[in-house]
């Protein structure tokens, strides 16, 4: 695998940063899924996505879940990395191999 993606704060449109936040998701966790997950099957034509899931252990919105399955959507615009968006599910979900 080539050099790590590493998310700077201009990465970050305002609209994805209130979409992390309403969905408890961290620059670090989308970092690691960028870097260590395996490809998302629902990403649309044109874009890339990444799915990771990470251990958990602890209550969202009220109810405890033992994982978090990150999927950050991302593409390349004229070399440029450009992130999409990002999504989580709480759960306890099949790890891919």
């Amino acid at each position: 695998m080539g050099s790590k993606i590493r998310i700077r704060e201009s990465d970050i449109h305002s609209h994805i940063k209130s979409r992390m936040m309403q969905r408890g998701i961290t620059v670090k966790e989308i970092e690691e899924t960028l870097n260590e997950g395996w490809d998302a099957e629902d990403s649309k034509e044109g874009t890339l996505g990444k799915v990771f899931i990470f251990p958990y252990k602890a209550a969202w919105e009220g109810k405890f879940f033992e994982e978090k399955e990150v999927t950050v959507y991302y593409k390349y615009k004229a070399d440029r990395f450009v992130l999409l968006t990002a999504k989580a599910r709480y759960g306890k979900f099949s790890r891919r191999s």
